[in-house]
């Protein structure tokens, strides 16, 4: 996942809901070409932005590859294997440890055959394949595909539809108790505000406290005196004074959104996700955060050339009207660079990563409103000036502080590289060290304990800074018991997984009573409790999440083990059944070969869903008592969630 350096400093995160749903990330257009009896079929694979294929050479206890299966070859014969059109691309995954393939947007397969009877032969088969992209897995899925007979060099076999909510079973596994569709009900029910999406907001918001901290840089803060002068010079009336400040508060809004708006189109929100977690970006952003980390602590000055800025200025000085107010506007933001480019660069990564297409103009937004709404109001009013602090020592220990925050977050960029490459190099427990005391240092230096060349005296703690340095010292010690293993939920979102870690001594993880949804509904009935299903998968990196994040709560770990049946059923589960179970789903008959599979199906025919993670609350009969939850790792929607299925459950 992806946080940026403004959640990191408020200490928010972000909650994304899940609405019950069927996913078709990936269509499959299955064709026979060629003339005379040499033919081959090609499958044609369209994958939706920000998902991908798994490629067909998966190492064992990898995930599911993507495979081609003919169950019926009448008057034909298979020349060699089915091929793809090109490579696949490869990168380590730290949730399997190991490097997969997998592609992008399309991809076409094909199999050479020889057809000895071209009027009068038989081909049958499958694909079986599953989808991944950077929040969830879809369990596997497969497609038929039929040539020969009537449909011999028929047009192409159509693109797979969703699968429909009215799939009936031709086999008796649906007419067991608890397995009829209750996909009405749970469509009726009132969510209550378990789910929604606030991400968009919590990017604005961040956004926003970017801005409030960029203008406490000693890049923006003089340039507040800067701004009163110009406004100064004009000798205007009030009115057209006051207007001209909005109008210059705007121009600054405009041109930072003007900034997020045109990297999303030149690059698009994938792309900027795909850097987002793409491992020699973040090698580069961790070389960057270093560099400027080091600059803020007085090394060196990194700067933008002086002409720049200083064609600008006298643009403003020399242009007139909303031409001049522009051109200030534009020199604010050229100045203020060296300052803010580390804050909205990080700012316009992750919220690609998060928010989707909108998400770098609304971060943008907020950063731009912050920075302008100080200097709109001093343009209006040149005497708050007066009140003012001046600049000073203050500035420059401003901007040290921000330097050990950078630090600190280019470890999070390094570990998703290490992680990517598996290296090992910056497990958890020595990320936390690194944390432990760079926020050590940090307090040290709040206290005065520390200085750096461009460093004025400390001759006394002042309140602030104390204060500061409380916090910082506070967070180091909370980081300590995390070499032990505690879960350190604070920032779990940053540190490397807790399985990267070899000494750990945390053994508070929930684990569910059941993995057969058939035993724990009579399990249920017997004890007259209610149900708790955890659609999960071997590949969801949101259920893991969820696991340590939110189950792990003393709150909802009593909940869970004390009041509910807990069955957790794996969509990708490998195992297989003793007997395949044939279904029929959109109108085609289909095997469930696996248990993985005959979980997948139960989420699909009766609640309708097939994203990971999915909690439902059912009754021992199957009836839902609340709505269905996804991912968010909010603590108190959760127990909200498990107190209206409680409540119902006791009507």
């Amino acid at each position: 996942m992806r946080k940026n350096l403004l959640l990191s400093i408020v200490s928010l995160f972000l909650c994304i809901g899940v609405q019950a749903q069927i996913l078709e990330p990936v269509k499959w257009k299955v064709s026979l070409q060629g003339e005379g009896q040499e033919k081959e079929i090609v499958f044609h694979a369209f994958i939706e932005d920000g998902w991908h294929l798994y490629a067909t050479d998966i190492p064992q206890g990898g995930p599911i590859p993507t495979s081609f299966s003919f169950d019926e070859l009448s008057q034909v014969s298979l020349k060699g294997e089915v091929t793809p059109a090109q490579r696949p691309h490869e990168e380590y995954s730290s949730l399997f440890d190991m490097k997969l393939g997998w592609y992008n947007s399309k991809i076409d397969f094909k199999q050479a055959l020889t057809i000895d009877d071209p009027d009068n032969f038989k081909i049958t088969g499958y694909i079986t394949y599953q989808a991944c992209n950077d929040v969830t897995c879809l369990p596997p899925t497969k497609y038929e595909f039929s040539f020969g007979e009537s449909q011999a060099e028929a047009a192409p076999a159509p693109v797979m539809t969703p699968v429909a909510f009215n799939t009936k079973s031709s086999s008796s596994l649906t007419d067991q108790p608890g397995w009829q569709p209750v996909i009405e009900q749970i469509q009726s029910m009132d969510s209550d505000g378990v789910h929604h999406s606030d991400s968009l907001w919590f990017i604005f918001l961040s956004g926003f406290v970017g801005g409030l901290l960029a203008l406490l840089t000693p890049c923006v803060w003089p340039m507040i005196p800067l701004t009163v002068s110009f406004f100064l010079k004009k000798q205007q009336s009030r009115r057209k004074a006051i207007g001209e400040a909005i109008l210059y508060g705007l121009s600054i809004i405009v041109i930072y959104v003007g900034v997020g708006l045109l990297i999303t189109l030149l690059f698009g929100a994938s792309a900027l996700n795909d850097l987002a977690t793409n491992a020699l970006f973040n090698i580069l952003f961790f070389a960057l955060l270093v560099l400027f980390a080091v600059s803020f602590f007085g090394a060196f000055e990194i700067t933008l050339p002086a002409s720049w800025s200083n064609k600008l200025d006298r643009k403003a000085d020399t242009a007139t009207g909303i031409i001049a107010i522009f051109f200030m506007a534009f020199t604010l933001v050229l100045v203020s660079f060296s300052c803010t480019g580390p804050i909205i660069g990080t700012l316009l990564v992750e919220a690609a990563s998060w928010g989707g297409k909108l998400a770098p103009a609304v971060g943008m937004g907020g950063f731009a409103i912050a920075l302008a709404i100080p200097f709109a109001l001093f343009a209006m009013f040149p005497s708050l000036m007066k009140q003012m602090p001046k600049s000073g020592g203050w500035l420059n220990m401003v901007k040290v502080v921000l330097g050990f925050l950078e630090l600190a977050l280019s470890l999070k960029f390094l570990s998703v590289a290490d992680l990517a490459y598996g290296w090992h190099i910056l497990d958890r427990e020595t990320f936390l060290v690194l944390w432990i005391v760079i926020f050590a240092l940090l307090g040290f230096y709040l206290l005065g304990k520390i200085s750096f060349s461009h460093d004025s005296p400390v001759k006394y703690v002042s309140v602030p800074r104390l204060f500061l340095a409380i916090v910082s010292l506070s967070f180091s010690i909370y980081m300590i018991p995390g070499l032990w293993g505690a879960p350190l939920k604070a920032i779990s979102a940053f540190a490397p997984p807790l399985y990267t870690q070899d000494f750990n001594l945390y053994d508070q993880e929930v684990h569910a009573a059941f993995n057969d949804y058939n035993e724990g509904l009579a399990y249920a009935r017997k004890e007259k409790k209610p149900i708790l299903i955890d659609f999960s998968g071997y590949g969801c990196v949101n259920c893991r999440k969820m696991e340590a994040s939110v189950w792990t709560d003393p709150k909802v770990k009593g909940i869970l083990e004390k009041q509910y049946v807990l069955i957790t059923l794996m969509v990708d589960d490998k195992e297989k059944l003793s007997k395949p179970i044939t279904v029929t789903e959109n109108g085609k008959q289909v095997k469930l070969t696996t248990v993985g599979e005959k979980w997948s199906f139960l989420q699909r025919y009766k609640f309708g869903a097939n994203a990971q993670p999915y909690y439902v609350i059912i009754d021992d009969k199957g009836e839902p008592l609340a709505a269905p939850y996804g991912y968010d790792e909010s603590v108190p929607r959760f127990v909200k969630f498990l107190q209206s299925g409680l409540k119902a459950f006791n009507k």
